[in-house]
C-alpha cells in the first residue's frame, strides 16, 4: 500500500520535525492525529490544523487505526517507546522515523517489533535550529533531500511507502542508503558540521564581536544555535564515524595552516580553487 487518501497517518512526538510533518501531510488532506508528552503540544497542533485528533498519553485507539506512524523522537526515547509499547502496534502497520542517525537503531526496533508491523526507516535532510511545536513548518521540506534506509527485513511495499511519503511533505530528491552509509554521511554533511560552527563560536570570547560582523560568519555560524541534548546524543550514537570525519577535517585544515604559515601560497588557491569546484554541486535546486 502506497499512500492514498484513505490513509491515517499518526505522528508520535510533537516538535519541530513531528509537527511540521502533520502540518504538510494535513495540508495535503490526510487524516493526521498525534501523541506528544505534553497537552499543550498536542493543542497547539490541533489549533493549527496540523492534526485532526491528538493525545497526551499512548492512546492505542489512535495507534490502531493508523496505517503508517511517523516517530519523532530522539534515538534513545524511540527504542524505549518501542521497548514499552510496541505491542500496541496493530499488524499491517507501517513505522518510520525521522532520527540523525540509524545504525544504533534499525535492527534494535526491528527486532523488538510484533509480527506484522514494519519498520522502515528515514530521514529528512531538514530543520531548524530552534526546536518546539511552535517553530514548526512545512516549507522546511520544500526542495530538501529526503533518505530511506532500508534493511534486508524491508519488503518493497514498505520502501515505496516511504519514498511516497518524502515525496508528498515536499522533499524533492529521494535516496536510499544503507544503515552505515547513511551513518557515515551524516557525520560528514551534518555533525562535522555543526562541530566546527560550536568550535568556531567556543574559539573566541572577544567583546561585542556581533558589532563588526558580516553575513559570512553569520551564515558560517547558524547553526551553532544548537539543541545541545539532541546533537550530544547524535553525535556519541555516531561517534566513530564522526571521530574519522573530524580527524579527516582536521588533517586539512592543518594543510591549509601550513600553506599560511609557510607562504605557501600556490597550494592554498589549489585548495581553494578545489573548494570552489566542489561546493557548485551543493547549490539546492528547487
Amino acid at each position: 500500500m502506497l499512500l492514498d487518501s484513505h490513509t491515517k497517518i499518526c505522528i508520535v512526538g510533537l516538535g519541530l520535525l513531528g509537527g511540521s510533518y502533520a502540518a504538510a501531510l494535513s495540508r495535503q488532506g490526510y487524516y493526521v492525529t498525534g501523541i506528544a508528552r505534553r497537552q499543550e503540544s498536542v493543542d497547539y497542533a490541533a489549533a493549527h490544523g496540523m492534526i485532526a485528533r491528538g493525545s497526551a498519553f499512548v492512546d492505542e485507539k489512535l495507534l490502531g487505526e493508523a496505517d503508517l506512524i511517523v516517530f519523532s523522537l530522539y534515538p534513545h526515547v524511540f527504542i524505549e517507546w518501542i521497548r514499552e509499547h510496541g505491542s500496541k502496534l496493530r499488524p499491517g502497520t507501517v513505522i518510520t522515523d525521522v532520527t540523525g542517525v540509524k545504525g544504533c537503531i534499525v535492527h534494535e526496533v526491528q527486532a523488538m517489533l510484533p509480527g506484522g508491523v514494519e519498520f522502515i526507516a528515514a530521514h529528512p535532510m531538514a530543520g531548524r535550529e530552534s526546536s518546539g511545536i511552535e517553530y514548526s513548518d512545512d516549507r522546511i521540506f520544500r526542495g530538501a533531500n529526503y533518505i530511506v534506509v532500508p534493511t534486508e527485513a524491508n519488503s518493497e511495499r514498505a520502501i515505496e511507502m516511504c519514498k511516497a511519503l518524502g515525496e508528498t511533505i515536499g522533499c524533492k530528491d529521494i535516496s536510499v542508503l544503507d544503515a552505515e552509509s547513511h551513518d557515515r554521511m551524516i557525520a560528514f554533511l551534518s555533525q562535522l558540521t555543526h562541530c566546527i560552527a560550536v568550535s568556531l563560536m567556543c574559539a573566541c570570547d572577544e567583546p561585542d564581536l556581533e558589532r563588526y560582523t558580516g553575513d559570512s560568519f553569520r551564515d558560517l555560524t547558524r547553526i551553532a544555535n544548537i539543541n545541545d541534548e539532541m546533537w550530544s546524543e547524535l553525535f556519541l550514537a555516531n561517534k566513530d564515524a564522526l571521530l574519522a570525519e573530524m580527524d579527516a577535517y582536521r588533517a586539512c585544515f592543518d594543510e591549509l595552516r601550513d600553506c599560511v604559515a609557510n607562504g605557501d601560497r600556490e597550494r592554498m588557491r589549489e585548495m581553494m580553487r578545489l573548494s570552489t569546484e566542489r561546493r557548485k554541486r551543493f547549490n539546492k535546486k528547487v
